[in-house]
This record gives structure tokens, C-alpha cells and sequence, in this order.
């Protein structure tokens, strides 16, 4: 066994010993990519990822090509870097308990929470409950948000009646900003309460989510 490989099974040793909070962000990438790039020193590409992104938040969620630039990262790097976080995204919804009741507005930001992890897109979601509060479904409408020209009430309200709901929470994700509803949220708010007032389905809320915040437009007194 040469020094190479002998570093890397010290590495692996420390992690499976004493877990990911011993180690530095350069070795938390330098172990992941030992699974892409089994005869190669990594260390070195662990620091220059963490060079030209700023954090491992950003290496990991960086477009895939942009992950190829980074000179030593080709195909096989990129993938594995590129899926853990749609991976983590995937481990937390499997987490969510399908028919569990939802009673407050923490509950209900809590549930939705995961379905925006890791998103650098603006998401719609519609989260459709029964008369006791307990999931219906959970869908998402569109990959754009809420003020794109393709935001449809209509297919709000198709959901919300094909999912049997007697009441929702529309959703949706400021992926670059914090989590205060902008004008335009607020507005559209309105309207899709009026809409589903004609339909007999009440919108109990709308969640506006930046990370792991989000902001209540009913606690905020933008709903009736």
C-alpha cells in the first residue's frame, strides 16, 4: 500500500469512526470524490472546488457543467457531486408521513419545507388537505414561480378538486432571496382565494420559502 492509498483509508477511518464533524469541507469532498476518482489525489481537487465556489453548498449545487470547468473534474466527479443534493431532497421526503394532520402554520411549513431543499429553481406546490387538516396530496404545478405568465388558477383549482381537498396551501420558493412575499405574491393571493371561494375549497394559506424560512401571508393578515 503506497502513502496514497494509505491517506485515504486513514481518512475513511476517522469518518466512519467519528463521523462528518471532525472533518474540514476540503476532506468531506476530498472522501466523496474518492468514489469517482479511485487513483487520483483528491485533496487537491477538494480545494480547488471549494476555491471556485466559495462553500461546499455552492460545489454542490452547482450546474453540472459548471462543475466540469474545474480543471481535474470530469464526467464521472461531476455526476456524483451534481446528485447528492436531488439525493438529500429525495432522503427528506421519504421522511414526510403521508395522511398526517396539519393544525397550525408550522406544521404546515415544516411538511413543505423539504420539497424546496436544495432547489436553485422557483417551485410551485400545492399541498391539498382534508376537512380534519390530514394530506391529501402534495403537487407540484409548475417550475416557475407564481408570477410567470404560464401561472394558471384554473389548474390550481383542477388540483385542488381531483385530490378531493377541502382546503390547501399554496407554496412556493424564492431561491436567490428571503422569504417575504413580494406585491405580486400578495395579489395573486387574492384572486386564487376568490377563485376557490367559487369551487367551496378554502385556502387556508400561501407559504412564500427562501432555505429553511418561510413567511405566512395569513399570519401576515394578507388573507381574510
Amino acid at each position: 500500500m503506497g502513502e496514497h492509498d494509505g491517506h485515504r483509508d486513514r481518512l475513511r477511518k476517522r469518518f466512519l469512526e467519528q463521523g462528518m464533524d471532525v472533518l474540514q469541507d476540503d476532506q468531506v469532498l476530498e472522501l466523496l470524490l474518492f468514489y469517482a476518482l479511485p487513483r487520483r489525489d483528491t485533496n487537491d481537487l477538494a480545494r480547488k472546488l471549494l476555491k471556485h465556489f466559495g462553500s461546499i453548498a455552492a460545489v454542490l449545487e452547482a450546474p453540472l457543467q459548471e462543475l466540469k470547468t474545474v480543471g481535474g473534474i470530469g464526467e464521472s466527479a461531476a455526476v456524483l457531486l451534481h446528485l447528492i443534493t436531488p439525493l438529500a431532497r429525495r432522503y427528506l421526503l421519504s421522511r414526510v408521513s403521508p395522511g398526517v394532520v396539519l393544525t397550525s402554520t408550522q406544521a404546515c411549513g415544516e411538511y413543505l419545507l423539504p420539497y424546496f431543499f436544495g432547489a436553485t429553481e422557483e417551485l410551485v406546490y400545492l399541498l391539498c388537505l382534508d376537512g380534519r387538516c390530514r394530506v391529501l396530496a402534495c403537487r407540484l404545478l409548475q417550475r416557475g414561480g407564481i408570477n410567470s405568465a404560464s401561472f394558471s388558477l384554473r389548474k390550481v383549482a383542477e388540483v385542488a378538486i381531483s385530490s378531493h381537498a377541502s382546503s390547501v396551501v399554496l407554496a412556493h420558493n424564492h431561491p436567490a432571496g428571503i422569504a417575504l412575499p413580494s406585491h405580486e405574491d400578495v395579489e395573486l393571493t387574492r384572486r386564487l382565494q376568490q377563485a376557490l371561494d367559487v369551487v367551496d375549497i378554502l385556502l387556508l394559506d400561501h407559504l412564500v420559502i427562501a432555505d429553511d424560512d418561510f413567511v405566512s401571508l395569513r399570519d401576515s393578515g394578507y388573507l381574510r
